[in-house]
């Protein structure tokens, strides 16, 4: 047979029921499901924007990626602030990319599930000993037709949680790096502190040692003396440690390369308390804005119930419709007899009624509807919580820069005077110098608490309530006042 009477018999010609539902699948297409991660990223800037406080990107290319590592040296190349770690996180961290990475993953596949099967062409070409017959067919889902506006929507409602989900993970990573930067920047200054301790606690040692040797100390006073000094020494070496890891733990939040963590610079102190704290209205009013677990939470209602309205028909059959059009040649004659027609295959209720997926669909309902109440009842809570928490540690922080270090500075002036007068003695002096580094300790260990706590309201503000770990504070190191006595 030649090629062109081959590609003649097997020709296809479209019928006028095909057409119409080419074109409706076609109208139906233009309204479905899509997913755009650059719409989404913009989305999540705009959403979390007082949080980020950054521009989320996400690198596609090499030449993007050279242009956001051009952008992270250019950061690194000052003292690294709150905002600068955040928006460093946001350009550089690996892991930050990947979230994007698999959030746009994750919409397309939402969104395909919202698109039509293909069509199922079948081809066939039977030989009996007076004819030749050749069959054409095409067949489609029709449920899948009919259901596809009630799929678009499950698949939009689905894409609005992807989004929110991605907000407030967003949310929880930049709150986790602002947190990270606040406990490393503490742990840098305490040390120096610490360090002076030490010292003093050095000077008292050999002090005391010395007035052992000509017998002006007892070997009781000598041993107190030398095991606070150990004490101090162990102290200072742990607070060295925190100092390392909590710069590391930093440096892996950002997804630092090891030439990069060479060139990380933290400044000096925390910053300072601001001037008043945020009132409760204030906060109140924020987060009534829109908070994103409340808003995940309806959007999962929204998806939920309308996959219930897709599964009640589905449970039941299935429906699939055919177009045949066949071709039979007599070999005797060469005669042609065309044939067309349509055919429906239908699944029959028969074994399987469908009950227990609608019954797991109506359960899927209610349980998204109690987790929207819960959220809704929870999130008041949350927000008293992280308020409280906030609140409490600026009053303390507020009371160690205004009441405790300064009357420790006031002591520590006035028994510079006694000892001048000889009223008391060094080891004397040297124990209040301590007690006044001890409480510059506390002092920052309560800013630190302050800022974590601050960190930690701004997420819940928007929905995504952070629990602040507390942080025990540097006890008190004494042990040489009574060296005299």
């Amino acid at each position: 047979m030649r090629a062109s009477h081959f590609r003649e018999e097997w020709e296809f010609k479209a019928t006028p029921l095909l057409l119409t539902l080419a074109a409706s699948s076609a109208l139906l297409l233009n309204g479905c499901a899509t997913i755009d991660i650059n719409q989404s990223i913009a989305r999540v800037n705009r959403d979390a924007g007082t949080v980020i406080g950054g521009t989320l990107t996400l690198a596609r290319t090499d030449s993007e990626r050279n242009e956001l590592q051009g952008a992270a040296t250019a950061i690194l190349a000052r003292p690294l602030s709150a905002d600068d770690a955040v928006q460093l996180a946001l350009i550089n961290s690996p892991s930050m990319q990947a979230l994007l990475a698999q959030s746009w993953a994750d919409g397309a596949a939402v969104a395909q599930s919202a698109r039509l099967p293909n069509p199922l062409l079948t081809l066939d070409r039977i030989t009996s000993p007076g004819s030749l017959d050749f069959g054409r067919m095409l067949g489609v889902g029709l449920l899948d037709i009919l259901s596809l506006p009630q799929r678009n929507r499950v698949a939009l409602s689905r894409l609005e949680q992807g989004h929110l989900q991605l907000a407030a993970d967003v949310v929880e990573k930049v709150t986790l790096l602002r947190q990270a930067w606040v406990t490393a920047v503490a742990a840098q200054q305490s040390v120096s502190y610490a360090k002076q301790v030490n010292e003093s606690a050095e000077a008292s040692a050999e002090l005391a040692r010395r007035m052992l040797e000509v017998g002006n100390f007892n070997k009781l006073q000598r041993a107190r003396q030398q095991a606070f000094y150990a004490d101090a020494t162990a102290q200072w070496a742990n607070a060295a440690h925190v100092a390392t890891a909590s710069r590391e733990a930093l440096v892996r939040l950002l997804g630092l390369t090891d030439v990069q963590a060479q060139k990380l610079q933290l400044p000096d102190r925390l910053p300072d308390l601001p001037a008043a704290p945020r009132g409760p209205e204030e906060v109140g009013s924020a987060a009534s804005r829109g908070r994103l677990d409340v808003r995940a939470a309806q959007a999962a209602v929204s998806a939920t119930a309308a996959a219930q309205g897709l599964n009640g028909l589905a449970s039941f059959t299935d429906i699939e419709l055919s177009i045949v059009h066949n071709t039979t040649k007599d070999r005797a004659d060469g005669q042609r007899t065309q044939s067309r027609g349509a055919e429906i295959t239908v699944t029959l209720p028969v074994f399987n009624w469908g009950d227990l997926k609608r019954d797991g669909a109506n359960a899927q309902m209610l349980a998204a509807a109690n987790r929207l109440e819960s959220t809704v009842r929870a999130a008041g809570s949350n927000l008293r919580e992280s308020y409280s928490a906030y609140r409490t540690t600026y009053d303390i922080a507020k009371q160690y820069r205004d009441e405790i270090v300064p009357l420790r500075r006031l002591i520590a002036d006035e028994n510079v005077l006694r000892y001048n007068g000889m009223i008391i003695g060094v080891f004397e002096l040297l124990a209040d110098s301590r007690d006044q580094i001890t409480s510059v300790i506390g002092a920052i260990a309560a800013q630190q608490q302050f800022w974590l706590a601050d960190a930690a309201l701004q997420s819940a503000i928007l929905g995504k309530p952070m629990t602040t770990q507390p942080m025990g504070m540097m006890p008190a190191l004494s042990g040489g006042s009574d060296a005299t006595h």
